[in-house]
């Protein structure tokens, strides 16, 4: 196998604005708190270190998160082969060629898989494919290249957030996201890190684009509806965090957010 590499504002005078460190302390110590991004080093650094059980753990976790990184998905397509788990090899391998046609080593890998399952005209069709979407004009950038690049940027920009250097954070994060525009996970953390440097109308721009464009990501979900809730949006804050429990029931950011925000209803949820 190949290595996988309707806006409803609060009362503004009835609603105190919660401080920074409010919302921090508010947030539990969950795949939220840690951050998808680290959640997914984790689950890297495992699978390349052949632990793979630890790797799945971590990547299923961010499957729960409907985070649409093709890799993820490749990883444990890979770690479904080495089971002998085929069909889920396969699906997984499938999953990660929709989100990006261009995934050699996906296509790969799911040759691999359609002839162990006996496919073969699947495996030739996939292969003749895979083939032909790598014969690029020879200055074009490979998508799988683009990711590498982008995720470095965003590796800096979160060390810059760190240290609070928001300015040059927010630079790396859009550089990153020049290069891959549809990658949520980063898109999360640029919102993030305008609601940390007190730019909440920039934070609201790039977490609504978020969930425009991948509204079953819980993660971006929740951390929007952080943004209304500090923009003292208390209705709007209230739809992200039941939108997030509907997909996610376990969520326990969005049941602490919820709680912040009026215990009793959170209690009513729960029953």
């Amino acid at each position: 196998m190949a290595d996988a590499g309707e806006r409803n504002d609060g009362d503004p005078q009835r609603v105190p604005k919660p401080s920074r460190d409010e919302l921090r302390a508010a947030e539990p110590h969950s795949v939220h708190a840690m951050g998808l991004r680290e959640l997914v080093a984790r689950g890297r650094a495992h699978y390349h270190a052949g632990e793979y059980a630890e790797a799945a753990a971590c990547l299923t976790e961010v499957l729960r998160e409907k985070a649409p990184y093709a890799d993820v998905y490749d990883m444990l397509g890979v770690i479904y082969h080495q089971e002998g788990r085929l069909a889920e090899a396969e699906e997984m391998f499938n999953e990660a060629l929709r989100l990006n046609p261009a995934y050699t080593e996906a296509a790969l890998n799911l040759v691999v898989t359609y002839n162990d399952l006996g496919k073969y005209a699947e495996a030739k069709a996939v292969y003749e494919q895979a083939m032909a979407t790598s014969k690029r004009a020879p200055r074009e950038l490979d998508p799988f290249a683009k990711g590498k690049i982008a995720n470095m940027h965003a590796d800096i920009g979160s060390a810059y957030r760190a240290v609070s250097l928001y300015e040059e954070a927010v630079r790396e994060y859009e550089q990153a996201l020049a290069l891959c525009p549809t990658f949520v996970d980063i898109r999360t953390e640029l919102g993030n890190t305008r609601r940390e440097m007190g730019d909440l109308t920039g934070a609201i721009r790039e977490l609504e684009r978020v969930r425009a464009e991948s509204p079953r990501f819980v993660g971006g979900r929740v951390k929007l509806g952080l943004v209304y809730y500090a923009a003292a949006r208390r209705d709007d804050a209230a739809a992200e965090w039941r939108a997030a429990l509907a997909a996610d029931p376990e969520n326990r950011a969005a049941q602490m957010y919820l709680a912040l925000l009026d215990p009793a209803a959170a209690a009513a949820d729960k029953t």
